[in-house]
């Protein structure tokens, strides 16, 4: 259902003829291989090949929303539909086209599925998948993976306990490995696959993300249970609905890379 909603939205943005936004510096991420923390089958971690793409670099910000806002007044939140939108939705702005110049620079937040991947529409772009996230989030200012590492799980585990409420921090941490910023400690993501994230005990054997089955218990089956602080964003994903809002939620959005290398 989300899917076709998502396939129609795209039409609609197409025919009214709205023209890409200026986009923000997307960075090349080289295709590789990875183990994420979902399970694969009989409980093994499951053995990922990422493809190349581009990431953005930092979520988008408010400033950016509200320039997408302005030039497609239908998501504003005084005019967006009830299906594609809570009531929740950018209802920490002061106006339904205006923010305060504190908000400029601050990740936007209380944003739905179906506004993100509008807004990544926008930019010829999209929500990344799971996966994608995942990888290049396992990276630390000078390594790719940096899972391992019981320090940096540590600090991953506090910042994510800082961004549970209140109002988001200004984008511009430190780059990862890649050239990325702000995966962690600012806000939580959505992804494109967000409600297909927690594994079915009687579905582990999936290859295509689009049959995943899901079970609020699948989490808890994971072998990779030290990445605690992952899991609870899966946790926090697979329980949202697309029209879903939330104060510590914003996104970015990926394009597809074939040339880049390994």
């Amino acid at each position: 259902m989300i899917r076709r909603l998502s396939i129609r939205l795209g039409i609609t943005l197409a025919l009214a003829g709205v023209m890409p936004l200026h986009a923000a510096e997307y960075i090349d991420i080289p295709a590789g291989a990875f183990q994420s923390v979902l399970p694969g089958g009989e409980d093994k971690l499951r053995d990922i090949e990422v493809a190349a793409m581009r990431m953005r670099s930092e979520p988008v910000s408010n400033a950016e929303f509200l320039t997408f806002v302005k030039a497609n007044p239908e998501w504003r939140r005084d005019k967006v539909a009830s299906v594609f939108a809570e009531a929740r939705y950018l209802d920490h702005w002061p106006a339904a086209d205006a923010i305060t110049a504190e908000q400029s620079r601050q990740a936007v937040i209380k944003v739905s599925w179906f506004a993100a991947q509008a807004y990544c529409e926008s930019e010829n772009a999209r929500l990344p998948g799971w996966y994608e996230w995942e990888y290049v989030a396992a990276a630390d200012a000078t390594r790719r993976d940096a899972r391992t590492d019981p320090e940096w799980r540590n600090r991953i585990l506090s910042w994510y306990s800082q961004t549970s409420g209140g109002t988001p921090g200004t984008i511009g941490g430190e780059a990862n490995a890649y050239g990325v910023r702000d995966l962690h400690g600012l806000v939580w993501e959505w992804v494109d696959d967000f409600n297909a994230l927690m594994v079915s005990a009687d579905n582990r054997e999936q290859g295509d993300p689009d049959s995943l089955k899901f079970c609020g218990a699948g989490a808890l089956s994971m072998q990779d249970r030290d990445n605690y602080a992952i899991l609870m964003r899966i946790a926090m994903l697979s329980s949202l609905q697309g029209a879903d809002v939330t104060g510590n939620l914003g996104f970015r959005c990926v394009r597809p890379n074939a040339g880049a290398g390994p």
